[in-house]
């Protein structure tokens, strides 16, 4: 498993913007997948952003219309998720998450999927 560390949360008004990053922490320079989830109170899950092992193919989910961009970085072992025009509907603990195993790809962004996981990080939106 890797372990994940998220930054980058806070509070800002709608319409600003906010760029999360997640470090993973690895002894080798294991290739993985990698994705952004969030979660309200009493709602489930949802997947955000993925970025398959070689980080060209991304996936994100419907409500980002274009708003979010996620990167990696191998040699720092980062990934970040810059997120414009938010919304307060973008209000959410934000996860990110992890898995080593080759066959995983982001085609559905989904949290069964991901073994390690970060403690996340909260984004406010608001005025």
């Amino acid at each position: 498993q890797l372990r994940l560390v998220e930054s980058g949360g806070g509070l800002v008004q709608p319409g600003g913007s906010l760029r999360l990053s997640c470090a993973a922490s690895a002894l080798t320079r294991d290739y993985y997948t990698i994705a952004w989830f969030r979660q309200v109170p009493g709602k489930e899950r949802e997947g955000v952003s993925c970025s398959e092992r070689d980080g060209i193919r991304t996936n994100y989910g419907p409500f980002v219309e274009g708003r979010f961009t996620i990167s990696r970085d191998y040699d720092k072992n980062t990934v970040n998720l810059q997120m414009n025009s938010l919304k307060p509907d973008d209000t959410a603990i934000y996860y990110c998450a992890a898995d080593l195993s080759p066959a995983l790809d982001c085609s559905v962004i989904d949290p069964r999927y991901f073994a390690s996981w970060g403690q996340g990080t909260q984004v406010t939106v608001s005025s």
